[in-house]
């Protein structure tokens, strides 16, 4: 038996964050990053709008990107202390993804961070509060799936939690919040979101309810990302929508090796740390051409359907690598590790150790293609030099 998830309510287009004012409860902890959110007046607004409502709030602040297990702690145990019915996680995808592991850890004390790492394995949650996502950015879509991810820092890896029981109650997806992202954050997050599609597309587990969110979502990606990039905010309007979709084709239908290389990179070097999202972009036409002796036909329904030309799987597998390659250029997105800046010395010192962790990644399991340790280290070769994948 399968399971398609879904928020039982999204609110979505200009102005929806006033449905704050309609929200039924006593008491709401505000989860929120660095302070773009006060810096624009989005704070202060779903603040009022709590009060309004009559709700008694306290705030969160200050949730770092790539948020640490030590933030969820100390997060859990302001909500213990506070008591709130109500969590709202307000920012990009480290605030929201916070919240939805504190939230376990405000319902379970008991429960341990190696509890939650096993897929699936959350206990009953909204046994004291429910959740309400409000997404800045447009690219994670946290505020539609059942995924969180956390980074242990003194082990550098990120791990992705996995569980329906973190579906928020409530997304409120305002485009109003997405048009204060930077260049640079539009470019990842937009990467992100097609990533996100195309991976629930040639999932193992995808599925006629996935499908048709996943394509939708890649037409409007390589529509509106590059006017979106340059400013157009009705373009960003459509992309804070489009990144939504995607959350909702992955969430139900799981994602591949490109987020199992992206976790378990992101925080692994000293020479810089790599953005979840430009991780992806980088390793996506890699993960493609090696995915594509199981799934070409599959990627190639993709190229057809955002109208490239091929006349047969390869040519349009090809062809769909090498709109994602325009695309990242258009972005200045790296094309590879190396020209990220990630030193060469120190890559070939971790790269069989990442390789072990990426295999055993949550997201591993549901890829199309299966993969060994040694030939994960040599895909991530290829992503370092940008060598051919013939494998």
């Amino acid at each position: 038996m399968n399971r398609f998830t879904l928020p039982r309510d999204l609110y979505y287009g200009k102005g929806s964050l006033q449905i704050l004012k309609t929200l039924k409860g006593h008491k709401a902890i505000v989860v929120v990053g660095g302070g773009s959110m006060k810096k624009f007046g989005f704070l202060e607004k779903v603040e009022n709008y709590l009060k309004e409502a009559n709700f008694e709030v306290q705030l969160f602040e200050n949730v770092e990107p790539d948020p640490s297990v030590e933030t969820v702690m100390r997060g859990a145990e302001a909500m213990r202390a506070f008591q709130p019915d109500w969590i709202i996680a307000m920012g990009g995808g480290s605030p929201i993804d916070a919240a939805k592991a504190m939230w376990a850890f405000y319902e379970y004390p008991q429960t341990t961070f190696e509890d939650l790492i096993t897929p699936f394995n959350f206990p009953e949650l909204r046994q004291k509060a429910r959740f309400l996502a409000i997404p800045s950015t447009s690219g994670t879509a946290t505020e539609v799936t059942a995924f969180s991810v956390i980074t242990d820092y003194a082990k550098g890896i990120k791990y992705p939690l996995a569980d329906f029981n973190i579906t928020p109650d409530i997304a409120v997806v305002d485009p109003d919040l997405a048009e204060t992202m930077p260049q640079k954050l539009t470019a990842h997050t937009g990467m992100d979101a097609l990533t996100h599609a195309i991976e629930a597309y040639v999932s193992t587990l995808h599925s006629p309810f996935t499908d048709p969110l996943a394509l939708k979502a890649i037409a409007m990606v390589f529509d509106y990302l590059t006017d979106s990039y340059q400013g157009n905010m009705e373009a960003r309007e459509q992309m804070h929508y489009a990144q939504c979709m995607a959350g909702m084709a992955f969430s139900n239908a799981l994602l591949g090796i490109t987020h199992s290389m992206a976790h378990k990179t992101g925080a692994a070097f000293s020479t810089g740390h790599i953005p979840h999202g430009c991780a992806n972009a980088i390793y996506l036409p890699y993960v493609i051409q090696f995915n594509a002796k199981n799934a070409s036909k599959r990627y190639a329904e993709i190229a057809k359907s955002i109208g490239l030309q091929g006349n047969n799987d390869k040519e349009l597998v090809d062809a769909l690598c090498n709109k994602i390659d325009e695309y990242n250029v258009k972005l200045n997105i790296p094309k590879t590790l190396k020209d990220f800046g990630i030193s060469e010395k120190e890559f070939n010192d971790k790269v069989k150790n990442i390789a072990q962790l990426a295999v055993g990644d949550a997201c591993t399991g549901s890829n199309p293609r299966p993969i060994t340790p040694k030939e994960m280290e040599q895909l991530l070769i290829c992503t370092y030099y940008g060598t051919k994948i013939d494998f």
